[in-house]
């Protein structure tokens, strides 16, 4: 007996879709064993970890790692750093994209404005490792390109990189400087999706440039601010490891030290130095990991709520 037209598309369907699934598994596979695979060591962080021992022979000792991170002085002190340069670095690296993006949006030369954009672009396709150099050199108090031009102007070297006041500072500009030229793709976009007429309307009822860029272009701009705003909050932890272990040093450890630089020295130098303490390293790690997770999902809540944004 023939089979239906309609079985014999769901068939064919329902092939496609397991040869699908199939695409899937190499994938799969690489995800679980990289990145769920090593969620099982997270129990170090509960136990009083042994190497010798391993993860099954080591003591238990519940949350006791937990109360010891939280009365070190140095956890506290990375903690306090790092709220401190991500909120400056999320609030900034918001702010400074959109304000750019404005002001380019009202450039009128398209050579011009083009040229600015590949500028402004270039820095985010520079790794820390190789920009942390040439940082280095620019920011040197006795030989940098900077300290050059205050010393011209008759003003003392700065050592901007081993001042423990300036540190946090300099690592918000560099990051805020290396980043902002990306972001503005975004507001760019958005803002071809702005209907001309609407600027043309006002300008016909005798609104300036800045009467149209306020009650236009920003209204227009405001979905996707309020989308970047509330999905950058589940990186209130970041302060950005790859950055400051390049250019940080012992000597600013006071303001510059946050929360993976410490996971690092606590979990990676001292290896060297024959104290391995891998479960303080986790039991951190974890810390950071819990709290990420509570605002990325606290994110996509206000996200969907305030901006009619869904993950699925």
């Amino acid at each position: 007996m023939d089979i239906p037209l309609a079985d014999k598309a769901g068939g064919r369907k329902r092939r496609v879709r397991w040869a699908l699934y199939v695409m899937l598994v190499p994938g799969a596979a690489v995800t679980l064993v990289y990145s769920y695979g090593p969620l099982l060591g997270l129990v170090i962080a509960f136990q009083k970890f042994d190497f010798t021992k391993g993860l099954f022979g080591s003591e238990w000792i519940g949350l006791g790692n937990f109360r010891y991170i939280f009365g070190l002085n140095d956890f506290n002190r990375a903690l306090g750093n790092t709220l401190f340069i991500a909120v400056f670095k999320l609030a900034l690296g918001l702010a400074f994209p959109i304000l750019i993006s404005l002001l380019l949006n009202e450039i009128r030369a398209t050579g011009f404005k083009r040229a600015i954009q590949t500028l402004i672009y270039l820095p985010f396709f520079i790794s820390w490792v190789i920009l942390a150099g040439i940082m280095r050199d620019i920011l040197s108090p006795s030989a940098g390109i900077l300290n050059g031009i205050l010393g011209f102007l008759g003003v003392e070297p700065v050592f901007f990189l081993g001042d423990a006041a300036l540190f946090p500072w300099v690592m918000i500009a560099l990051d805020v400087w290396k980043g902002f030229g990306f972001g503005t793709i975004l507001y760019l976009a958005a803002l071809t999706g702005i209907d001309p007429n609407l600027y043309e309307a006002a300008g016909i009822d005798g609104a300036g440039r800045l009467r149209r860029m306020l009650h236009i272009t920003l209204p227009g701009l405001a979905p996707i601010i309020v989308l970047n705003g509330t999905l950058s909050l589940g990186n209130v932890l970041n302060a950005g490891f790859d950055q400051i272990a390049n250019l940080y040093s012992s000597v600013v450890y006071r303001t510059g030290d946050i929360l993976d630089t410490l996971v690092y020295r606590v979990g990676i130098q001292s290896v060297r130095d024959s104290i391995p303490r891998y479960e303080i390293a986790t039991t951190i790690g974890l810390f950071k990991s819990a709290v990420s997770c509570a605002l990325i999902s606290a994110s996509y809540y206000l996200a969907h709520k305030f901006a009619d944004y869904k993950i699925f």
